[in-house]
């Protein structure tokens, strides 16, 4: 599976953004999917994660609780995670991951990983 993440950019404060991973392949329903962050001098983190069905079970981050929302449209082989009330301390570059089970993922333990895409917000 190769993950392509998009949807970055620069956004004020209390501001919206809604990233997108694009799978190739026909076992994007196999796998269950999370988005992970990493900010400039930190270790990459956990944001959540989604079970493999459309509507499945998900899993967030106590930091992002609320605020962001995953999703997934398998028909399209694409996770999303809408992002709401952005703070600065959300700037990070963002990964789109594949993984066995949504434990695994949870704990980083992933097969496939995207590319990041970088979300500054601005204070």
């Amino acid at each position: 599976v190769q993950l392509q993440a998009s949807g970055g950019g620069l956004v004020q404060a209390g501001g919206s953004l809604r990233l997108s991973c694009a799978a190739s392949g026909r076992t994007f329903s196999s796998y269950n999917m999370g988005w992970f962050r990493q900010a400039p001098g930190k270790e990459r983190e956990f944001v959540a994660a989604i079970s493999r069905w459309s509507g499945g079970t998900t899993y967030y981050a106590d930091s992002v609780k609320g605020r962001f929302t995953i999703s997934r449209d398998n028909a399209k082989n694409t996770v999303y995670l809408q992002m709401n009330s952005l703070k600065p301390e959300d700037t990070a570059v963002y990964y789109c991951a594949a993984g066995a089970s949504t434990l695994t993922v949870v704990r980083g333990t992933v097969d496939y990983w995207g590319q990041g895409t970088l979300v500054t917000v601005s204070s």
